[in-house]
């Protein structure tokens, strides 16, 4: 390891600016080791470590099978079409290579076909992505969605050409031979190193539906990237979850089989929209804001209850018709075995309770999520170690590798490896090379209200406004952070007030006008821009340079008390003798801060300002274990000493 990360190197000789770090030497040293003898490590490695170039060495040079899980599609992407090539091209190793995703990224030509004959849009917008998809399809070998880069991600249209676990023909599918997933799943089978991300990963442990079934049991090595992520991502997938938009799907694809195959059905075509409505007034029933609710809370609302026994009702009348109509085609006989697995998914979520109306298994939780067009319905285990060390166990011994940059608290790992259930695991902590005490400041105001105040947003940002003043007037740019959707829109209203008011040229950017990508490259471009986001833009964004020289943070991250998820934790710790604000709660506030600190000092000459506005960092005795977690950068609560740093 030492001979190939050194300056006379071959990572040196063909990747143009490599630096030799101590730090991404003996980080690659404890993955090799780890690798070697099948053990599971813990790794942190600060920003600018090198950890991809740390993991990628060992993993191409094991002579084993690996898997490497990365936390977003985006990573994935970045990982196998420019880090993996690269090390690949300056080692000289022919390893065979593969990425894998998830069925509903790869184009389905059956699906495809259908949509184009069907032509059942809604925009004229829409019938254009279609032509540029048709256009895509010709020409692509893989057909993954996101190298059609000229139709977002989020265009409705996507939907109807791609398919999903409930709607694949499978075998009995005419283009099977032809499939994008199978072919997908194929590479992956014949590679030495697959590249795939966290929800895939864990949607094939629990439903085996996605490829690495296979892959799993010839696997000597899995790397999970970004691993921060991997306690909230497991507790999804070990859970149960059931959507309204399911239910819509579901309509969707019923409808246009009848259509093709049972025009003469006319009950068919009373019992699906009837059943779409049930869906829809299901979601009504909680109200138009999107939040989260506990079980009781929801089944306290007038209508929910009601809205749901209809639902459950609609779906019995439709799934006796389509039963009486599956023999007639494959997608007829799909659509019919899937309306009975979310009816009796359905089903389970209400009745998987006691007469308090809790789960009836103490270790679980009941709750919905609304978003704008649909409500989840959940089922959520209150602690997942022990079902995701089990996982580890399964199958024969292989090495377990989980990196990011933010996994400790003040250097100890004891909250991360309580909530994986990774007790025995060895750990390793690597600081950034960065000089952060020449590079950044931390700058915490005084004077501000408690944050629970009505008051705080406004006197917050007026706090605020002098340094995005004088970063955006030094030709920096401004990162806003916030912890909560209300604040992120006062935030922005009175930003354009002020950029009015005084007639700045300011461009000013909000999560959600456009789509991340295209927002993250309008800011960049602006160079002097302020960029206002919520959770999005707290992790895995990279801006280097002067692009951004000022990232402000409105509060210290805690999840709000009143998520049905954590409240239930935090009884279900209470209960057994424990502090769930010091042993839960605050660690995880701390990897959210260190996320959004990471944001600033990308590069070795990046310099920037984090000013964290939270009172309660430097007002409460727990405040410590927050700043003493960041990165040794120079700190000051004097705003005149916080001006100067732009001034110069």
């Amino acid at each position: 390891m030492r001979a190939i990360f050194s300056p006379e190197g071959p990572l040196a000789a063909a990747i143009p600016g490599f630096r030799t770090r101590p730090q991404q030497i003996e980080m690659a040293e404890r993955i090799a080791a780890a690798i070697e003898t099948l053990q599971i490590l813990i790794a942190e490695a600060g920003t600018g470590t090198g950890k991809t170039f740390a993991y990628l060495v060992p993993a191409l040079r094991t002579g084993g099978k690996v898997i490497i899980s990365t936390g977003t599609k985006t990573l994935q992407d970045q990982l196998f079409n420019k880090d993996l090539p690269l090390v690949q091209k300056a080692l000289k190793i022919p390893t065979q290579t593969a990425l894998l995703k998830g069925r509903a990224n790869y184009l389905c030509h059956y699906q495809l076909r259908r949509a184009a004959s069907e032509g059942r849009f809604h925009s004229r917008e829409e019938v254009s992505h279609l032509a540029k998809i048709q256009r895509f399809f010709k020409l692509t070998k893989t057909g993954d969605k996101a190298r059609c880069s000229d139709v977002p991600e989020s265009s409705p249209v996507w939907a109807y050409v791609t398919s999903s676990r409930e709607n694949c023909l499978g075998q009995e599918c005419p283009d099977h031979n032809e499939c994008f997933v199978l072919a997908a799943r194929k590479a992956a089978m014949d590679a030495d190193l697959v590249v795939v991300n966290h929800h895939l990963f864990f949607a094939d442990v629990m439903l085996r539906d996605e490829g690495l079934a296979e892959l799993l049991p010839a696997c000597n090595t899995v790397i999970f990237d970004e691993a921060h992520q991997l306690p909230e991502v497991a507790s999804l997938f070990f859970g149960e979850s059931i959507s309204t938009a399911q239910f819509l799907d579901l309509t969707r694809d019923a409808r246009t089989e009848t259509l093709a195959a049972a025009r003469d059905c006319i009950a068919l075509q009373t019992a699906l929209p009837a059943l779409e409505k049930a869906a829809r007034d299901l979601r009504l029933s909680i109200g138009i804001e999107a939040g989260r609710f506990a079980a009781r809370q929801m089944e306290a609302m007038p209508d929910f209850l009601p809205a749901l026994a209809t639902l459950l009702t609609r779906c019995q009348e439709a799934e006796e018709i389509l039963k009486t109509q599956a023999e007639r085609s494959e997608g007829l006989k799909k659509c019919w075995q899937r309306l009975l697995e979310l009816e009796a998914r359905l089903a389970a979520w209400k009745t998987e309770q006691d007469d308090a109306g809790n789960a009836k298994n103490a270790g679980k939780v009941r709750w919905g999520e609304a978003f704008n067009h649909s409500l989840q319905l959940s089922i959520t285990p209150l602690a997942i170690a022990d079902i995701f060390s089990r996982q580890l166990e399964t199958g024969h011994p292989r090495a377990w590798i989980f990196t990011s940059a933010t996994l400790a608290v003040q250097g100890r790992f004891e909250h991360y490896q309580a909530e994986l259930g990774l007790e025995k695991a060895e750990t390793g902590y690597w600081e950034s090379p960065f000089d952060y005490g020449q590079q950044a400041v931390l700058y915490a105001p005084s004077g501000l209200p408690e944050p629970n105040s009505q008051y705080y947003t406004d006197a917050m940002f007026a706090a605020t406004w002098p340094l995005i003043k004088a970063a955006t007037a030094s030709h920096g740019g401004v990162f806003f952070l916030c912890t909560s959707l209300r604040a992120m829109r006062r935030v922005h209203e009175l930003l354009q007030e002020k950029i009015g008011q005084e007639a700045l040229a300011m461009p000013l950017f909000l999560q959600g006008e456009s789509g991340k990508n295209e927002l993250l490259e309008r800011f960049r471009l602006a160079g002097n821009g302020v960029l206002v986001g919520s959770q999005s833009f707290w992790e895995g964004v990279d801006v280097r340079g002067e692009a951004l020289s000022l990232v402000i943070m409105d509060k210290i991250p805690f999840t709000p008390p009143d998520d049905p998820v954590l409240a239930a934790r935090i009884e279900a710790m209470r209960r057994a003798g424990k502090n769930a604000f010091l042993e839960y709660q605050l660690p995880r506030a701390v990897i959210n801060v260190k996320q959004g600190a990471g944001r600033l000092i990308r590069t070795e000459t990046d310099r920037g300002m984090l000013m964290i506005c939270d009172p309660r960092m430097l007002g409460k005795p727990y405040g410590y274990r927050i700043w003493r977690s960041l990165p040794p950068m120079r700190r000051t609560r004097d705003f005149n000493e916080a001006l100067a740093f732009f001034a110069k």
